[in-house]
């Protein structure tokens, strides 16, 4: 979506990269790609580590500060952190299946369903909220809320109920598009930050509502094993709602737009509901039905688009969205293949305080490599982890793609240290809505999708190995589960 004009100037607000800025990104590429480059005399198959830690997970966590620190150069800093770690993958550690070009084919093999369906579904779904938008819904819901505080804490829940059933970046922008008309643009940075952590929130447990869940659907985490994040992410949504409301209430008042000229498209919203059924349902069929296949080929990104190509003949989508949504989907999509290659039976053991910890750290990391490399490593209670790195990234204005992009039409928010200061109620209603969540349910990992191994025969070296099925793409391969079999 378009940002919002800005009250002042009428048109976006264009910043220009300092020259300071571009010597810091082009540091940053440099010291990414010299790391693995350096390393090039090593022998073939050397698995290198700095003070215990692997290297991948140390260019990784470059590329992560990277993202975190130049903002207007995400794309770049993604694709030289896979540069990097793929070419030192390459040519010393290795992949999984091999080294050099054959290792990486391999790899590919076992990634590009998860790659094609994410970029699918990331495309088709920045149409959906167009089309969702261009339906007069947004313009029609402020005639309903109410005066004061209970006003505004009534628009953070109907962007919660939105986000379950659009993209969380979508529902945010939406609310930020009310907010500026009900509110002339007098929006408190409190309240901003509550329109992200509802936009969060509430697509914490549908797996349609976050890219993050839509990841772990994608990897046969079925929709009801996360669906009691919305335990967490209600109380949640009421701890930081309440105050976020009261503050809004006091800085401006509803202005409601009293004019007859909005009206919803019933067709569009249809067209909306038949692409979210059309993906629900392939998922579930194929799944269900023919699992044996469901892992060689994209059915989910390819239901979403026939879906949208066969409602042309009703409503035309906006094409002219796809560039910049690609551009974003090709971020997040080096994001998760930079991932998919870390070691991930070097991590801590999945736990309840694991999940809690990324929760914070998505408030700085972006929370897509984040959890592939939780789903890749499996063990997790699937709706405590989809509440806490989903909603966790509240917590600062960068933390989420749904802050970032509502910080493009309220630039006021772009600052961390207002962000902290007026929304102090988001790490709040973090911490008791994950703790009324295990309090109430407890801490119930996933069972490994992969349980069945037998013995091979000894090798050469009289070494006996366990003989695994191929691994499906960021299938479940918990470091116990193996332990336990040697």
């Amino acid at each position: 979506m378009n940002p919002l004009p800005t009250q002042e100037s009428g048109k976006p607000a264009l910043k220009s990269v300092s020259p300071w800025r571009r010597s810091a990104v082009a540091l940053f590429a440099l010291t990414a790609l010299a790391a693995p480059i350096a390393l090039y005399a090593a022998p073939a198959g050397t698995q290198v580590a700095l003070l215990g830690i692997p290297l991948e997970f140390l260019l990784f966590a470059l590329t992560l500060v990277g993202v975190a620190v130049f903002h207007n150069q995400t794309l770049l800093v993604a694709l030289t952190g896979l540069t990097a770690i793929t070419a030192y993958k390459w040519g010393i550690a290795g992949f999984e299946q091999g080294m050099g070009l054959d290792g990486l084919l391999h790899h590919l093999e076992h990634e590009w369903v998860v790659l094609i369906n994410l970029l699918g579904l990331l495309l088709g779904f920045a149409l959906l909220a167009r089309h969702f938008e261009d339906s007069g819904v947004p313009r029609v819901l402020p005639r309903f809320l109410p005066q004061g505080a209970l006003g505004a804490f009534t628009l953070l829940c109907l962007i919660f109920v939105m986000s379950a059933f659009l993209d969380n970046i979508a529902a945010a922008l939406i609310g930020g598009t009310i907010a500026a008309s009900v509110y002339k643009y007098k929006v408190h940075i409190g309240y901003l930050a509550a329109i992200v952590a509802a936009s969060n929130a509430g697509g914490a447990g549908s797996v349609v509502g976050d890219t993050t869940t839509t990841m772990m659907w994608i990897s046969g985490v079925g929709p009801h094993e996360v669906l009691h994040a919305f335990i967490a992410a209600g109380a949640a949504l009421v701890l930081f709602g309440i105050p976020a409301s009261i503050q809004q209430s006091r800085t401006a008042p509803i202005v409601r737009d009293t004019s007859d000229d909005a009206r919803i498209d019933w067709d569009r919203l249809w067209i909306v509901g038949g692409i979210l059924a059309a993906a629900v349902a392939t998922n579930v069929i194929v799944n269900w039905a023919f699992k044996d296949i469901a892992e060689s080929f994209p059915f989910l990104g390819v239901a979403v688009w026939a879906a949208i190509l066969a409602a042309m003949r009703v409503r035309q989508p906006e094409w002219g969205l796809l560039p910049e949504a690609f551009k974003g989907s090709l971020f997040l999509l080096s994001l998760v293949f930079c991932a998919s290659m870390m070691p991930v039976d070097k991590l801590p053991e999945a736990s309840w305080y694991s999940a809690l910890t990324l929760g914070f750290v998505s408030a700085v990391f972006d929370n897509i490599p984040l959890t592939a490399l939780a789903i890749e490593q499996g063990g997790f209670d699937w709706g405590v982890l989809a509440f806490a790195v989903g909603f966790g990234g509240s917590m600062i204005w960068f933390g989420s793609s749904a802050g970032v992009a509502l910080s493009n039409m309220y630039p006021q928010a772009k600052s961390v240290g207002a962000w902290l200061r007026n929304g102090w109620h988001i790490p709040i209603g973090y911490i008791a809505g994950f703790t009324l969540l295990l309090l109430t349910l407890g801490w119930r990992p996933e069972t490994p999708h992969q349980t069945t191994h037998e013995i091979d025969a000894p090798t050469e070296q009289g070494i006996v190995r366990p003989a695994q099925e191929p691994r499906a793409p960021l299938a479940f391969q918990p470091q116990h589960a193996q332990e336990s079999i040697q």
